[in-house]
């Protein structure tokens, strides 16, 4: 499971990165504010087209032979991007990265929700949730590593320290492959389900120590069903995904807006925004990364199974509204206490995040789902969030500078938009078996063209 989740570490440890490092690079490069925007935004066009593909690929090549593939993009495109010498440089080499990031996700998604149990401790529900506190350690872990930086290197050199930053992102990308290659095996829900019933049971007995074997009277090698074609995204509108997937796709916009204007913005926020000089704004970047967003993300994994999914994305955004809120109405902070009532705000929006929407929209875009197309469901719902933070990334840079603290109110939208969504009807993805609900409505259209 740790491994599985090494994609999306590696995923918010490169953002974070380079959010931090924005305004230097934009110094370094002489850059205007709509191409610090193309900058930060080409990662996720490329994650947008990398969701859709590896959506695709995993339900029809496996979630193996993808997962090992696109770990090479992050090692290659990690180093490119700490010695690109010009902002298009960088831009191809963090579009590829984002390639890789957008194969990486569907695939770590469903081994989450396929190596787990439906319901009780260490169930579908918390797995998919824990991708959340993985996000949260990452981007801290990445603020640890800029602190430190900035107490070894001389100030002469601090406009380096993004490269040295995004460079160091290569490391952890290299140990991820390796124990992807020595550990890691194909999901046997996925063999199963393509007619591989004695390869499912080998996994089980490797993976799990499950004394698992294939019964006499059942051919170890099943038909095999049709693979899927670039039609199956034509599923997810046909009852009864069809609410499921517009769901999980609206409160992903909501979720993916708020989070990147926020949590991507807080280097931006705190130094500009709260006029606040470059180590107070490592240290609370990181400070709120890992005292609040963590633990919200590490109270999202223990409440899923006996709370939902549903209640948590509700109060998240519920506590998200306050905080934008109350930190549109302080604008400009003057004076210690108004400062650290600001950062506070921010602290709550995070902690919120950790625990409510960022934890969860996992679920929605997977446990509704079955295997069969599970990839496909998690892949759209990352092309249609990649697309939005995009635009989030683009603009936010330009809102930033041209409203100032008014941005806060366009950012009032994001849980305004996720509460309407939930509301409007409650569904709630955790302990729903919907490989079952699969199988009985494939039984029941047989039974009714007999």
């Amino acid at each position: 499971m740790i491994i599985a989740l090494g994609g999306i570490f590696l995923d918010a440890y490169d953002l974070s990165s380079l959010a931090y490092g924005l305004p230097d690079i934009t110094r370094q490069f002489g850059l205007s504010s709509t191409m610090a925007g193309l900058v930060t935004a080409s990662i996720s066009v490329g994650s947008l087209l990398g969701a859709l593909l590896g959506g695709w690929l995993v339900d029809r090549i496996g979630r193996y032979r993808v997962f090992m593939a696109n770990m090479l993009f992050f090692v290659v495109t990690a180093l490119v991007s700490a010695v690109a010498q010009d902002a298009w440089t960088l831009t191809v080499a963090r579009f590829v990265m984002g390639i890789g990031v957008g194969m990486d996700i569907p695939v770590a998604i469903a081994f989450l929700a396929e190596f787990s149990r439906l319901r009780g401790k260490g169930s579908k529900g918390s797995r998919t949730a824990a991708w959340s506190p993985a996000w949260y350690a990452a981007t801290s872990g990445c603020y640890l590593v800029i602190m430190l930086l900035y107490f070894v290197l001389p100030d002469t050199q601090l406009g380096w320290l993004w490269r040295f930053t995004v460079g160091f992102g290569a490391v952890p990308a290299l140990v991820v492959l390796l124990l992807r290659r020595r550990y890691m095996n194909e999901s046997p829900t996925w063999a199963a389900d393509q007619g591989d019933l004695a390869g499912a049971a080998r996994i089980l007995r490797q993976s799990y120590g499950v004394d698992a074997r294939v019964a006499d009277d059942v051919p170890a090698k099943a038909p095999r069903p049709p693979r899927p074609g670039l039609a199956s995204y034509a599923r997810l509108f046909t009852p009864p995904y069809r609410t499921r997937t517009l769901q999980s796709v609206t409160v992903g916009i909501a979720e993916t807006f708020g989070y990147n204007a926020v949590a991507f913005g807080l280097p931006i926020i705190i130094a500009t925004l709260m006029t606040q000089g470059p180590l107070t704004t490592i240290a609370s970047s990181f400070a709120l990364n890992l005292v609040f967003a963590l633990t919200g993300g590490l109270l999202g994994i223990r409440w899923a199974s006996t709370k939902g999914a549903w209640p948590m994305m509700t109060l998240g955004f519920a506590i998200q509204l306050v905080a934008i809120t109350v930190l549109g109405l302080i604008g400009a902070p003057s004076g210690t206490a108004v400062v650290t009532a600001a950062i506070l705000m921010l602290g709550a929006f995070m902690f919120a995040q950790g625990f409510g929407p960022g934890a969860h929209i996992m679920s929605y875009a997977s446990l509704g789902f079955p295997t069969s197309m599970r990839g496909v469901s998690i892949g759209f719902n990352q092309a249609v969030l990649r697309l939005g933070s995009t635009l989030t990334l683009f603009f936010f840079p330009i809102l930033s500078s041209g409203l100032g603290t008014d941005v806060y109110w366009v950012i009032l939208g994001a849980p305004v938009l996720g509460l309407i969504a939930l509301l409007v009807k409650r569904w709630e993805p955790v302990g729903f078996d919907a490989d079952a609900e699969d199988r009985a409505r494939t039984a029941t259209g047989t039974a009714a063209r007999s």
